[in-house]
């Protein structure tokens, strides 16, 4: 039992952790080159066409060392985007020691510190591998130099190719002898880490788990302490690419139960597992609440497809936990649904999995963060732009912030400097990783980066920056509400939420983009823009003008006057009871506001 290794493998995103994994599996024997496919552990179509994790993956390898020793090694996969943060973290505190991949050719980037700070925070003792050392741009003595001055590992790095296939072997050796077995506690009350959970239609929510102390057997009672929900475990087992049913889980091991779970809300990633009838006095530590930092609302093309999008976001519901969404109404689309996410990349992913595995087309709003606003001397929550109150009633605004880490080469450090003052960020210190390439802290509003901030950024160093962040305490905002109205009427699906200093470009941004895309009507549709009920922009989208004159080919003067104020009191007619169209690309407007 003590040739037990908990470990997972961290890394930025791209930097071949899910191609490592391919190879570990084949050099164990736990998968065979005719079941073989690339990223076998990323069972997600949109998972394996982006080339990223959305998920971490438990397997569990059965390995023999040349001398005969039997050994237990369990792989745990993590997501590199720093919006999954909080699943790394958990995966993190299932394992006792982690391997840590670096790019030959990228060396050192933002989300390997956080990573790396996140792996050291947990006590957990890094294996070093630098990657991809077949590439003809790999630098390996510039990695090696940039590992040893910011991330500080106390295990000499191995020169690795997880495509190639070299120095796998090396890998397995250096995990078996740096990381620490687990530490068997038997004799002690069941103390299981929830760090996954997915859903299956017959046997509902399985919930993937590391034993810490104590045995759980089938047919055991046990206890989510978290929601204090109780069941009996119907099935226990391991993952090796299937799921392997077995009698027992023990002290040490990592493995899944079924328990015949429908409702996700009782399964919490973080919680502890614990008997019903003689429940652990230590919970695992570290527990909290995930709760969404970004809001979009979520509509359907046509109103008739309202049911298949609410049935779909609560299945969707049951394999990602994550996700908030409640009922909401908006003049412009209609019924809807307003939904929460970790941030842009998961609202992204939900929406794409959304129209792909349920055959939906949807519209999304400008997505928009949580603030917290003081009126009357009490604090209200609001995470629709359109449900701000009147700015005379607002006494303080409190926008969520971010520390950012930003690494770039120096050639890009002026460009980098203008981009995070335009995003109204705040320098806190800037340090020189070598004499090429530097790191950057800022302390930044989230509204400011998520929409459009990474792709501005990868543009501004030609891709070579790399950028992670985590989340700090609110502050105060300079902020107004700009709202946007189409023929006197406001339309909330335009409301956006932004600073001060911003208002009148953006509002003349938003009137003119949207007096191009609206399409022309038989009345005059006035396009203003409104910032503390004063109007700051205006734009006029000119009425098709039918020729009622057409048939007069003679007569008095007087007579096509007469036809033309018949006309124009017939538009002023229109104006006022007409409905103005609005095409969905007017709402993709918003969502490009830089």
């Amino acid at each position: 039992m003590s040739n037990i290794r908990n470990f997972c493998i961290i890394a930025h995103i791209d930097h071949g952790k899910s191609t490592l994994a391919d190879r570990l599996l084949e050099y164990t024997g736990t998968i065979s080159l005719r079941e073989m496919r690339d990223q076998i552990l990323d069972g997600m179509e949109l998972e394996r066409e982006r080339g990223i994790t959305i998920k971490a993956k438990a397997v569990r390898m059965n390995y023999t060392d040349k001398n005969g020793e039997k050994y237990v090694l369990n792989l745990i996969d993590t997501p590199g985007h720093v919006d999954f943060t909080y699943e790394v973290s958990r995966a993190l505190a299932a394992c006792e020691g982690a391997i840590l991949v670096v790019d030959a050719t990228q060396g050192v980037e933002a989300q390997t510190l956080a990573n790396t700070m996140l792996a050291k925070n947990a006590n957990l003792k890094i294996v070093p591998v630098i990657n991809k050392i077949d590439l003809p741009t790999a630098d390996t003595d510039s990695t090696y130099e940039q590992m040893n001055e910011s991330l500080d590992v106390d295990v000499e790095p191995i020169l690795a190719s997880a495509k190639e296939g070299i120095g796998i072997g090396e890998i397995v050796d250096s995990v078996i002898a740096n990381i620490p077995s687990a530490k068997i506690v038997r004799e002690e009350p069941l103390s299981a880490l929830i760090f996954d959970s997915f859903y299956e239609s017959y046997r509902g929510v399985i919930v993937i788990i590391r034993v810490f102390d104590g045995i759980i057997r089938k047919g055991m009672k046990i206890r989510f302490m978290a929601s204090e929900a109780e069941y009996e475990a119907l099935e226990v087992g391991y993952m090796k690419i299937t799921m392997v049913e077995c009698d027992e889980l023990a002290s040490g091991d990592v493995g899944y139960v079924v328990a015949g779970i429908k409702d996700i809300r009782d399964i919490k990633i973080g919680d502890t597992i614990t008997d019903a009838i003689n429940p652990t006095k230590n919970p695992h530590e570290g527990y909290k609440e995930v709760n969404p930092f970004v809001f979009a609302g979520l509509y359907p093309n046509s109103t008739s497809e309202y049911d298949g999008l609410k049935t779909a976001l609560e299945k969707l519901k049951l394999s990602d936990s994550s996700l908030v969404y409640f009922p909401e109404t908006s003049i412009a689309l209609g019924f809807g649904f307003r939904c929460g996410f970790l941030g842009s990349l998961h609202l992204e992913i939900v929406k794409e999995r959304l129209e792909r595995e349920f055959g939906l087309n949807l519209l999304v709003t400008a997505p928009n963060v949580v603030y917290k606003v003081k009126t009357e001397g009490n604090f209200i929550t609001i995470d629709n732009p359109a449900k701000f109150p009147d700015n005379a009633n607002i006494e303080e605004i409190w926008e969520p912030y971010i520390e950012a880490t930003i690494i770039c080469p120096l050639d890009y450090l002026g460009s980098m400097l203008t981009l995070c003052q335009q995003r109204r960020g705040k320098q806190i210190s800037m340090k020189y990783m070598n004499t090429k390439i530097t790191v950057l802290k800022y302390h930044m509003p989230l509204a400011e980066i998520i929409v459009g901030f990474y792709d501005a950024l990868k543009s501004v160093s030609k891709g070579y920056a790399s950028f992670d962040y985590v989340h700090i305490d609110p502050q105060l905002g300079d902020l107004v509400k700009l709202e946007v109205m189409i023929n006197s009427e406001a339309v909330d699906a335009f409301t956006v939420i932004i600073h001060k200093d911003k208002a009148q470009t953006i509002a003349h941004y938003l009137t003119e983009k949207l007096r191009g895309i609206i399409p022309r009507h038989m009345f005059e549709i006035p396009v203003q823009a409104k910032v503390n009920n004063k109007i700051v922009a205006r734009e006029t989208i000119p009425a098709m003008r039918k020729d009622v004159l057409a048939k007069c080919y003679g007569g008095d003067i007087s007579r096509k006057r007469k036809l033309l104020e018949k006309q124009k009191e017939g538009k002023r007619k229109m104006r006022q009871f007409g409905r103005v169209e609005i095409p969905p690309e007017a709402f993709i407007a918003v969502l490009k506001i830089d």
